[in-house]
């Protein structure tokens, strides 16, 4: 089975943006295959540019018709199966795809557009060996294109062919120069040989031809304190302070040896030094701190002495809101929840518009659990960003949980009218929603219309399947329909312990006993949660299964975890199973 790895939509922009050679010139200079006669070739000329005609002007069902057609008219047109193989591409069947560009090479070997793009869409499926082929043929055939030699290295390197990788980069090296891009990647190359000294010479070289440049000191400086050889980190650190002593990038990689060598204190006095230098403007600053925390983070190392830095600058910077955010982020890593709303309601005040701020508060008003403040957020943001549908969802997700099922209702019904009618993933998920406000409202036949209706959408919405089936199997109807839905879900997400109890459910009310049991404690080995739903459900499948005791058992378990009903209680105390009747 072949993995794809990049996203379809990337591969349609790179076809979409080199323009095939026009039909009628690229047939007369093909000698694989006989010509079209002249009618033949007017009409397929027609199509296919009528097709280029639709395409750019955005209507693509009409162009793939078109192109579709030129086919059938001529099966070996290389530009019409070109242009075919980027829609299939975008419509997620890159295998397609890939057989047309073939196809297309094969009747037009010395086309580089076509060769180019098979290349790039086999490297997205995986096809490396494939993929650094075609790269090698269009070294060959186009000797100038010296970027070639980049693809290759790149996709060599995936194919696990390190040593051609490095030819590679050196056939590169060799044409536009030594750079610190190429010598990076023949360092991390050679590393992966375990080969260290070769590794370390690459650096070194590019220290050697440009002996004025710090920037190459402290990238050698860096390496050697990635190995934890600080002794000779520092020597390259002080040999880039005698080049440049306001270097920027110095400080930071100070700030980190200061950290390896345990010096806390002395770290954060260089970059608090560098934080109050008039001489570097607030994006310098900013940078280096950046740097600063993300080596701390790396390093799994408190970055909450980072704090006093970031009031430090905004201290000196009180009107940069990037900088606020920022903090904000830190803040909210550091599950410093009401100092980060403080900085993000900051941005919000200062710069209304900046979604960026109204997110972080929203998400972290969710997370809080607090509904009238996401209620507020997404009202505020509706009348801001008045077409962007996810202030709809959260706004249901809030009315929801506080009760309020006709406002959630309205809430998601006027959000269905602005989704984008492409987007209908989004589609499918308010519907699910809607599903779920009816059959809390006790609507059960409205709750299965708008499932219906969110499968339609997507027929693999996880969620609304997982939550139909479940409410069916409560509802004791069509119990196989059920069945159907949450085996799906179990093939979508095997480990999911929700899911897995939804099937042992099913199961349960349809009587086999010995399924329902091996599903429901599959679900018990998977939960993180400590669930008393599952371990209530479990001692009721325990005591159908004859394990009376053992029922007993869990029944306590689950109120223990939490859960209080009238129904487990007296199961408790009766020691016998009673269905729970949804009314």
């Amino acid at each position: 089975m072949l993995k794809r790895i990049i996203p379809s939509g990337l591969i349609f922009m790179l076809l979409a943006s080199v323009s095939p050679v026009p039909a009628t010139n690229q047939i007369k200079s093909q000698t694989t295959y006989v010509k079209p006669g002249n009618d033949i070739q007017r009409k397929l000329d027609y199509f296919f540019y009528e097709g280029v005609k639709q395409k750019n002007a955005g209507k693509y069902d009409a162009a793939f018709d078109l192109f579709t057609h030129c086919l059938e008219i001529d099966s070996t047109s290389s530009p019409v199966l070109f242009e075919l193989s980027s829609f299939y591409v975008e419509m997620d069947k890159p295998e397609k795809a890939v057989g047309l560009l073939q196809k297309a090479v094969d009747h037009a070997p010395d086309n580089f557009t076509y060769r180019m793009a098979l290349a790039t869409v086999s490297r997205g499926l995986g096809m490396f060996s494939d993929a650094s082929a075609e790269y090698e043929t269009l070294i060959q055939k186009f000797p100038d294109k010296t970027d070639l030699n980049y693809y290759l290295a790149e996709s060599l390197t995936q194919e696990g062919e390190i040593g051609k990788a490095i030819d590679a980069y050196d056939a590169l090296e060799n044409s536009v120069g030594m750079n610190e891009a190429i010598s990076i990647q023949k360092y991390k190359l050679y590393n992966s040989l375990n080969e260290p000294e070769k590794a370390m010479k690459e650096i070194e070289k590019l220290a050697a031809k440009y002996p004025m440049e710090p920037r190459y000191q402290i990238v050698m400086g860096d390496l050697y304190l990635e190995k934890n050889n600080t002794d000779k980190a520092l020597l390259c650190y002080n040999k880039a302070h005698e080049i440049d002593p306001a270097n920027p990038y110095y400080i930071v990689s100070m700030a980190n040896y200061y950290e390896m060598v345990g010096d806390k204190e002395a770290a954060e006095t260089q970059i608090r030094s560098a934080l109050v230098n008039n001489d570097l403007d607030v994006e310098t600053k900013v940078n280096i701190l950046s740097r600063y925390i993300v080596r701390l983070q790396q390093n799994k190392q408190d970055v909450e002495g980072a704090n006093i830095l970031f009031q430090t600058l905004l201290e000196q910077h009180p009107e940069e809101t990037q900088l606020k955010l920022m903090y904000g982020s830190l803040l909210a890593m550091q599950e410093k929840t009401e100092e980060a709303r403080f900085q993000f309601q900051l941005v919000t005040e200062m710069e209304p518009d900046n979604a960026s701020a109204w997110q972080q508060l929203l998400n972290l008003s969710l997370k809080a659990n607090d509904m009238e403040e996401v209620k507020r957020i997404c009202l505020k943001c509706q009348e801001l960003f008045p077409d962007a549908p996810e202030y709809y969802f959260y706004l249901g997700i809030a009315h929801y949980q506080l009760k309020e099922y006709e406002k959630a209702l309205e809430t998601y019904q006027a959000g269905i009218q602005i989704i984008d009618k492409e987007n209908t993933s989004l589609i499918s998920d308010f519907y699910g929603q809607i599903g779920d406000i009816h059959y809390q409202m006790k609507n059960q036949e409205k709750a299965y219309e708008a499932y219906e209706e969110a499968l339609k959408y997507n027929d693999k919405n996880i969620v609304v399947l997982n939550n139909y089936s479940y409410f069916l199997t409560l509802d004791k109807k069509d119990l196989k329909k059920a069945e159907r839905m949450s085996a799906q879900c179990i093939k979508l997400q095997p480990d999911n312990s929700t899911y897995l109890d939804t099937y042992a459910w099913v199961f349960f009310m349809q009587g086999n006993y010995t399924l329902a049991k091996i599903y429901i404690e599959s679900a018990i080995s998977k939960d993180t949660t400590k669930s008393p739903e599952l371990a209530d459900h479990y001692g009721d499948i325990l005591y159908m299964s004859g394990e009376k005791e053992k029922a007993v058992e869990q029944w306590i378990k689950a109120k223990e975890l939490g859960k209080e009903s009238e129904i487990l209680d007296r199961k408790i105390a009766e020691k016998i199973y009673i269905e729970e009747v949804v009314k």
